[in-house]
């Protein structure tokens, strides 16, 4: 990885300069977070604030029913500050660099 510009070398570095800025976080269970990141450890353990969460719910009425005509719910909520713990994390995404 070349990133002498930006001071990237190591994945965690991707997240250190991430701090302070709006991130994407996809957590296992089909939930999903927008936030602003304060802090994180070695294990992905944030802490985030301004927390939009986004739970996908599917409908499992009868499991005869195909995956493709089972109902999708969308649950959102806003918290002002959230600690997430980094087992549950699948990824997070730092802002667009444009």
């Amino acid at each position: 990885m070349n990133g002498d510009s930006e001071g990237i070398q190591e994945p965690f570095d991707l997240i250190r300069l991430s701090l302070n800025e709006r991130v994407f976080v996809k957590l296992r269970g089909d939930r999903e977070l927008v936030g602003v990141l304060h802090a994180y450890d070695g294990h992905m353990n944030l802490i985030l604030s301004e927390v939009e969460e986004t739970i996908m719910l599917v409908d499992v009425e009868g499991e005869s029913i195909p995956a493709s005509q089972r109902r999708i719910n969308v649950a959102k909520r806003k918290m002002e500050m959230l600690f997430v713990r980094g087992d549950g994390v699948i990824l997070v995404s730092p802002p667009s660099r444009a």
